[in-house]
């Protein structure tokens, strides 16, 4: 029998992050707020790679954007606009910046496709490192943006400032959630099926009467909204913005996250960030060549479970080998 992921592994996941606060060390707590705001770029990521077929490599653009962005309108800068760290003023700039960015972007990038797509996200991702490192006036240069205050929510007299670590943890957690929510409900639309068919056969849908371009771009400006959302999640937790958020390296990483995770779910980019920066936190501690074991792990899952973790859930609770499963990344007994 094939039990869904989704009504096993998840409720238990949701149970343990609502119960780690109670006697989790201040360092676990961190790293569980770092997971989620990875948990959310990975799953923008795979809105693009897993259910539209984009390779985007240049992803990480928008993940240092909605950082920058929300460093930037944080300070204590004439040009701030004044919204000191307010969440409820700050989430709209940010969702607004970066949705422009990739309306912007995707314009050029999705008159490409392929290879070339990537290479073309890549050097705008580029682009974007290299003016961070010399528009120091704004950016702060190769130090990034440090100080960024507490973050809160205001709303009249009423005001909930987020300065423990308990407090931006629930704050992340609810953050993650609702982008979950949002993502599942959009993939599990026409528009997410639309999605699922162009990435099967886009000159078919074509002249089924899509217009694609229309489609792509849409989806394409709706992960940078959530990858912008994860990386100003990032700067508030760290009180720093820094350029290596918008470096290439950072787009790889991800990609390993949704790669490793399972490609063309919500579920696996999620338990992909887990496991990506989970390990060599756990690993270094014990290991001196943490780095080699990992690379081994990578290529381990890309030899014997190519479809990610989700296959190897399938395989536990079906007794069926992994090499054998026979998994579309829109397969119904899994989480799509």
């Amino acid at each position: 029998m094939r039990l869904p992921i989704t009504k096993i592994l998840l409720p238990i996941l949701l149970l343990a992050a609502l119960l780690l606060p109670l006697g989790a060390r201040p360092y676990l707590l961190s790293l569980a707020i770092e997971v989620m705001a990875f948990a959310i770029f990975a799953m923008s990521l795979d809105l693009l790679l897993g259910y539209t077929g984009l390779p985007s490599f240049g992803h990480a653009a928008f993940f240092g954007l909605g950082a920058y962005t929300a460093a930037y309108l944080s300070s204590n800068h004439p040009l701030a606009l004044g919204l000191t760290a307010n969440l409820l003023l700050l989430l709209p700039v940010v969702v607004l910046v970066t949705a422009v960015t990739a309306l912007l972007i995707g314009f050029f990038a999705l008159r490409a496709s392929g290879v070339y797509f990537l290479m073309i996200t890549l050097a705008f991702a580029q682009m974007l490192f290299s003016v961070a490192i010399r528009w120091t006036a704004v950016t702060g240069g190769s130090d990034g943006l440090p100080g960024i205050p507490a973050p809160h929510i205001t709303l009249g007299p009423l005001q909930w400032l987020i300065n423990t670590r308990e407090a931006y943890y629930f704050l992340a957690l609810a953050l993650f959630l609702l982008a979950y929510w949002l993502l599942r409900r959009l993939v599990n639309s026409p528009f997410g099926w639309t999605l699922r068919g162009i990435r099967e056969n886009e000159a078919r849908m074509q002249a089924l009467g899509y217009a694609t371009f229309r489609y792509k771009m849409a989806v394409f400006v709706i992960a940078g909204v959530f990858a912008g959302l994860g990386g100003m999640l990032l700067a508030l937790y760290f009180r720093h913005a820094s350029p290596e958020n918008l470096y290439w390296t950072i787009s790889g990483q991800v990609m390993v996250m949704v790669i490793i995770g399972g490609v063309g779910t919500l579920t696996g980019p999620v338990l992909g960030a887990l496991l990506v920066r989970l390990f060599p936190q756990i690993a270094s501690s014990y290991l001196d060549r943490w780095e080699t074991v990992e690379g081994l792990i990578f290529i381990l899952f890309v030899l014997f479970a190519p479809r990610g973790i989700l296959s190897l859930w399938q395989k536990v609770v079906s007794g069926v080998p992994v090499s054998s499963v026979k998994w579309t990344p829109d397969a119904p007994t899994h989480d799509t």
